[in-house]
């Protein structure tokens, strides 16, 4: 999973990409600080892998990774080379969904690139330059394939498609909006790499006072509001205190979360809302060797689940042996899970679940 971080200058995004990543990226009170987009790979945070690690007596542990990608604070007229200009707009194509940053908190020290706090007109003014980004391809899409409209009457259903996305931007609304029950036509709408297109997280960035003290903050009841109008996700964070969280061993972080009241992180809750946004659960592999989780898309039958791990489980596949980790866990051992019958025989047609715990079966 690939996650692009964007947002204004001075909202946090470079903390925040610090705090989840360690990677140590420049953080500063001045716009365009981030030149380059910053890359970090982290480990996708699942207790249940600990648990089978000591019931197998495992050599290593895999758990599934998200790739973070922070992108260069983005200004009003970002996409016609404003700042530091649509360079960075190609990173966000490449990513699976956009975790927006959105200042929630007044700081008189540190400088807003528009002077006064407003969430919602931020989130605009960053959603109207990426539609401006997508409507430039659209555009260019459009025109080439307009001569061969004339002779492929594919092309022109196409070419139909892309004038609806272009009128929908125009109105004001993301590409996504139009992604709906028809196959097809999301698929085409995907294959295009539009940005609004990609599904939004909304990272309301609070202050540390406002997260101790459990003050109701009125920001980020708007973002709530915004964001389950055009059907996306808002979670809370403090990038300032995730940066502290970060820089702990685990037995500190948890003495630190209950000292807050905490009982996650904001990583933690940027996981469980990004693998919400995009219908992902994870499916485990364990024995002496290893312990692995497995990222799918939830709805995913067992052959392609197997294909995950190599193509030769999924063409050869025969059946898969299938226990849930709860059940396992309650039961202490394999062997006891299989003596009660909870260690199940599924077919081609099984739906993987999130937690089951899987030996495939295959010949090629």
């Amino acid at each position: 999973m690939k996650l692009g971080i964007v947002g204004l200058p001075n909202v946090g995004k470079s903390t925040l990409f610090n705090a989840l990543t360690k990677a140590g990226a420049e953080s500063a009170n001045y716009p365009f600080c981030t030149i380059e987009p910053n890359v970090g790979v982290v480990a996708v945070p699942d207790k249940r892998l600990e648990v089978l690690r000591e019931m197998n007596n495992s050599q290593r542990v895999l758990p599934a990774a998200i790739e973070f990608v922070d992108i260069a604070g983005l200004i009003k007229g970002a996409s016609k080379g404003e700042g530091l200009g649509n360079q960075f707009l190609s990173h966000i194509r490449e990513v699976d969904a956009i975790v927006q940053v959105v200042r929630c908190f007044e700081d008189e020290n540190i400088v807003h690139v528009d002077k006064v706090v407003d969430p919602i007109r931020d989130i605009e003014t960053i959603n109207l330059e990426l539609a401006f980004a997508d409507m430039d391809v659209l555009e260019r899409r459009i025109s080439k394939s307009a001569k061969a409209a004339k002779a492929d009457k594919a092309v022109a259903a196409e070419i139909e498609i892309l004038k609806e996305i272009y009128a929908t931007l125009e109105s004001g609304k993301a590409a996504r909006t139009l992604l709906g029950d028809d196959t097809e036509k999301d698929a085409f709408i995907q294959s295009l790499g539009l940005i609004t297109a990609k599904p939004m997280l909304y990272a309301a960035n609070i202050s540390e006072d406002d997260l101790i003290g459990g003050i109701k903050n009125e920001y980020v009841q708007r973002v709530r509001e915004f964001s389950t109008q055009e059907d996306s996700e808002t979670f809370v964070i403090c990038a300032k205190i995730e940066q502290e969280l970060s820089e702990l061993d685990e037995e500190e972080k948890e003495i630190f979360l209950q000292d807050l009241g905490l009982d996650s992180t904001g990583f933690d809750r940027l996981v469980a809302a990004s693998y919400k946004l995009l219908g992902l659960i994870s499916y485990l592999t364990a024995g002496p060797q290893e312990v692995r989780a497995w990222t799918i898309t939830k709805g995913t039958k067992a052959p392609g689940a197997a294909g995950k791990i190599h193509s030769d489980f999924e063409r050869g596949f025969i059946r898969a042996e299938v226990v849930n980790f709860d059940d396992l866990v309650a039961c202490g051992s394999y062997a006891a899970a299989r003596e009660k019958g909870l260690v199940r025989l599924e077919g081609k047609e099984y739906v993987v679940q999130d937690g089951d715990i899987i030996v495939f079966r295959f010949n090629v």
